[in-house]
């Protein structure tokens, strides 16, 4: 799959990163707004998006804290959902997200969540504050979720 994200009538298009995936598998306040989007990506009124960086930090996350078995599951659940994995690092996206880690306070693999919403002008789908200075920049756009307070 390309790096280039559809374009869908109205912009229903968001980048999930681990903080938007990690809380819908723990059922936060907010997995009910994830649960919704999905519905809409079953449906095709939305796309959404996570780098397989994403994905492999939530699998190393529970893998460490939960084991082997929860890691697996949380793994397979993750791949069934309606949500496009890109599995790759074009040039592009490379060096956006080196861009952002070099500019910016964000870790690494916030780096590419941010980068894939900037390239392909996606929202951002967080509650990871992280990302402030981002959107305090106009760099990005973020779908704050439900434990954050949008200004």
């Amino acid at each position: 799959m390309s790096g280039r994200i559809k374009t869908l009538p109205g912009g229903n298009r968001y980048v999930l990163d681990s903080f938007a995936i990690i809380g819908f598998l723990e059922n936060e306040l907010f997995s009910d707004q994830i649960e919704a989007l999905l519905r809409q990506a079953q449906k095709d009124r939305a796309v959404l998006f996570l780098h397989c960086i994403h994905l492999s930090e939530v699998y190393y996350i529970i893998l460490r804290e939960k084991g082997q078995q929860l890691a697996d599951l949380a793994y397979d659940r993750i791949k069934a959902l309606p949500v496009i994995i890109i599995e790759h690092i074009e040039e592009r996206l490379l060096k956006k997200a080196c861009s952002f880690k070099a500019t910016f306070p964000i870790s690494y693999a916030d780096s590419f969540a941010a980068a894939l919403a900037e390239i392909n002008h996606c929202q951002l789908l967080t509650g990871d504050p992280e990302f402030e200075p981002l959107e305090k920049k106009g760099l990005i756009r973020i779908a704050w979720l439900a434990s954050k307070q949008t200004e």
